[in-house]
C-alpha cells in the first residue's frame, strides 16, 4: 500500500523503455481523490504509454506506482477491479447492438444481477440512446459511440477513470457535452485521469501534468501554469495579413516567439510596453495594416509552445556539448 488513502494516484520515477528509446521518463506525481487529472501533451510524448502501465496492461521498466493504494508491478488484477478505462479507440464491438456491448461489458465487469437492469438503464440515458438499444453500434455517429464508451467504461461504478484521448476524431458540440459528463462524475466523487492534446479541453481540468519527450515538464492547475511558467508578455495582433506577418515577425528581435491562432497572431516578448513599438513598426514598415494589438493573459497553448520551445532550445545545447 502507498500509506495514503487520499490519494488515487501516486507515480514515483516511473519509467518504461522499448529497447533504446525511452517512452517515460522518470515521471513522478501525485492525484488526490475527486480530481479531474489532465495529462496533456503532443502525440508521442508518453501520455497513452503512461495510462497503460496505471491500468496494468504494461509492466514499467522501472519506478513505482499506485492506483488506489494497489501496485501496477504487483496487483495489477486488483486495479482492474476498481477502475474504469476508455481509450481513444472507445473499446466498443461495432457488429453488436447497443444494449449487447453494454451488457457485454456488465459481464466483464461481473455486476450482480440484482444491478445489472439498473446500471443498463443508468448507462443508456447518460448517453442519451434510451430507445434506441437494437442500434447497431457501428450506425452510431461518432459522439454517440463516444457516450456509449463512457457508459460502458462506468457500468461498475469505478472509484478511477481513465480516458485515454477520449475525443480524438469528435466534433466540438460532441466534445463539449462529453465534457459535461466528466464534470458530473466528478462532483459525484469519481478520479478523472484524462489524456489530451486539446488546449481547451485542459482548461476544463483541476490540475495539469505537462509532458514533453517522455518528460513532465510543467504541473499545477492551469492558472498556476499560466502565471508561473509564461513570464514573459503576449501580445494578440490582429493585421490583415497574418501569415505573412508572422514570416516576418519570427525574425525580429524583440519578438521570442510567434504562432498563428485562427486570424490572430500571439506574440510572445519580454516587455510588452517597451517592445510593442518595435513591433508595430515592423509590420507597418512592410506594408502591413495593424488593426489591434494588445497585451492578454497567457493562453495553456502560449505556455505549452514556450516550455517546449526552451525544452528544445535545452536539447540542442546539450547536444552541442556533447559532440
Amino acid at each position: 500500500m502507498n500509506g495514503q488513502p487520499d490519494l488515487a494516484v501516486r507515480v514515483e520515477n516511473l519509467e518504461r523503455r522499448f529497447g533504446d528509446f525511452v517512452a517515460v521518463n522518470k515521471v513522478s506525481f501525485e492525484v488526490p481523490r475527486g480530481e479531474i487529472f489532465g495529462f496533456l501533451g503532443p502525440n508521442g510524448a508518453g501520455k497513452s504509454t503512461t495510462i497503460r502501465m496505471l491500468t496494468g496492461l504494461l509492466a514499467p521498466s522501472g519506478g513505482t506506482g499506485w492506483v488506489g493504494g494497489r501496485d501496477i508491478r504487483t496487483q495489477g488484477e486488483a486495479i482492474k477491479e476498481i477502475i474504469g478505462y476508455m481509450s481513444q479507440k472507445f473499446s466498443l464491438y461495432e457488429d453488436l447492438t447497443v444494449e449487447q456491448n453494454l451488457d457485454f461489458y456488465g459481464g466483464i465487469y461481473r455486476i450482480p444481477r440484482d444491478k445489472k437492469a439498473a446500471r443498463k438503464a443508468w448507462a443508456l440515458q447518460m448517453a442519451g440512446l434510451t430507445g434506441r438499444e437494437t442500434s447497431l453500434t457501428r450506425e452510431l455517429a461518432g459522439g454517440w459511440r463516444q457516450r456509449l464508451a463512457l457508459g460502458a467504461a462506468i457500468l461498475h461504478e469505478p472509484q478511477i477513470l481513465f480516458l485515454d484521448e477520449p475525443t480524438s476524431g469528435v466534433d466540438p458540440i460532441s466534445r463539449r457535452n462529453f465534457w459535461d459528463l466528466i464534470r458530473t462524475l466528478a462532483h459525484q466523487g469519481v478520479t478523472v485521469f484524462v489524456t489530451t492534446h486539446y488546449m481547451d479541453e485542459a482548461e476544463y481540468c483541476d490540475r495539469l501534468a505537462l509532458i514533453y519527450r517522455g518528460r513532465i515538464i510543467a504541473l499545477g492547475t492551469p492558472d498556476e501554469l499560466k502565471r508561473e511558467h509564461m513570464p514573459e508578455d503576449v501580445l494578440e495582433v490582429a493585421v490583415d495579413r497574418p501569415v505573412e506577418s508572422l514570416e516576418l515577425l519570427v525574425k525580429e528581435p524583440v519578438v521570442r516567439e510567434a504562432a498563428l491562432f485562427g486570424k490572430l497572431l500571439h506574440v510572445v516578448v519580454t516587455d510588452a510596453s517597451a517592445d510593442i513599438p518595435a513591433v508595430r513598426s515592423a509590420l507597418q514598415r512592410a506594408g502591413i495594416r495593424v488593426d489591434r494589438m494588445e497585451k492578454i493573459l497567457p493562453s495553456l497553448e502560449d505556455v505549452f509552445v514556450s516550455l517546449i520551445e526552451a525544452e528544445d532550445r535545452a536539447e540542442a545545447r546539450r547536444k552541442l556539448r556533447e559532440n
